[in-house]
């Protein structure tokens, strides 16, 4: 009786297959560089399966419901496309580019030098070549964690776009009838599309927490300031870095916090004190509401989310950190469907 229930229990052997592809593919995003196109197709292939439900019951399957998922496709493509130039836009309209950015930069580290403690300044660069050099060296020690944005512009703008391509072509396959498959291919795809479920429970909530996060502080930055007369410099730029770095879960507050209270410390120590005071006290109410949205969503606390991204990026660097929220959430849906926690 004992050994009829561990079979019933123990796994096939298709589906131990199907988990080890599964985790070789991970690792090898992560080992050459791929994790942005994997997210970037992911991406894609959610969004259109997300506005796809919309038009699904008003056209019949086959031709039409293809064509509407081309089009669907190719509108969100160029959409993402257009929002990237828009950013990149943004930023060089706001900062002036590179070399007017390190000029501001320069003049808030110059401002903030007598705000920081005397154990700190000796790391404080002391003229713009300085900066550049120390600039250069960060990059050169992390250029192989850099990989996840490519060695270039072109690169990553290629790998971003043919991994859009890829997810448009994968739903426009979900939408044509399935072949006979073998039991290994139907696990297979019964893997990838809890990745695709986990990556869409996690980014959306991501997307939600940062979208609120930055509201939070551009209240803050560009309307209870300014109302007692201090203005940060680049506070637009802040503005749009707290949201990109509120995607990324539970550090993703840390960067933009640790950034805006350094750039607060080049007007006066108090407004660094306040700022740091108000985003600590706004991010500890968005606490519960983060943990209910994406605890909820993938039932994993926040200690276990920074814990993964801990060790993701102690292994793998930059790529490990963004992949891990969607890697873990995978590998713990998987683990709670099996009961095995």
């Amino acid at each position: 009786m004992q050994d009829a229930l561990v079979a019933q229990t123990k796994p096939p052997v298709p589906r131990i297959a199907a988990w080890l592809m599964m985790l070789l593919g991970m690792w090898l995003a992560l080992k050459l560089g791929l994790v942005v196109t994997l997210l970037s197709g992911l991406l894609v292939f959610q969004l259109t399966h997300v506005l796809a439900s919309t038009v699904e019951g008003k056209l019949p399957p086959g031709r039409a419901r293809a064509i509407a998922v081309i089009v669907l496709s190719a509108i969100i493509i160029s959409a993402l496309v257009l929002a990237g130039i828009g950013v990149a836009s943004f930023f060089r309209n706001e900062t002036g580019g590179p070399d007017a950015l390190l000029a501001r930069l320069m003049d808030i580290l110059n401002s903030s030098r007598h705000q920081v403690p005397a154990l700190l300044q000796p790391y404080i660069p002391e003229d713009m070549p300085a900066l550049r050099a120390a600039l250069n060296d960060w990059a050169a020690e992390h250029q192989r964690q850099l990989g996840v944005a490519g060695t270039s512009v072109v690169q990553v703008g290629v790998r971003v776009l043919i991994g859009m391509v890829l997810g448009a072509m994968i739903a426009l396959y979900d939408e044509l009838p399935l072949p006979k498959m073998g039991p290994l291919a139907q696990e297979l795809i019964g893997r990838t599309s809890r990745l695709a479920t986990a990556f869409r429970q996690v980014v959306f909530a991501q997307v939600k927490i940062s979208l609120l996060n930055t509201v939070f502080t551009a209240i803050f930055l560009l309307g209870v300031l300014p109302l007692f007369g201090v203005h940060l410099p680049l506070s637009k730029t802040l503005v749009l870095i707290t949201f990109i770095a509120g995607l990324l879960p539970v550090v993703g507050n840390i960067i933009s916090n640790t950034i805006i209270t350094i750039v607060a410390l080049s007007v006066s120590f108090y407004v660094a004190v306040a700022a740091l005071l108000y985003l600590i006290v706004i991010h500890k109410l968005e606490y519960f509401l983060n943990a209910r949205i994406v605890g909820g969503e993938i039932q994993a606390r926040a200690w276990e989310l920074l814990l993964a991204m801990l060790v993701m990026e102690a292994a793998f660097g930059l790529p490990g950190l963004v992949a891990a929220p969607v890697f873990y959430a995978y590998v713990k849906r998987e683990l709670v469907d099996q009961r095995w926690i």
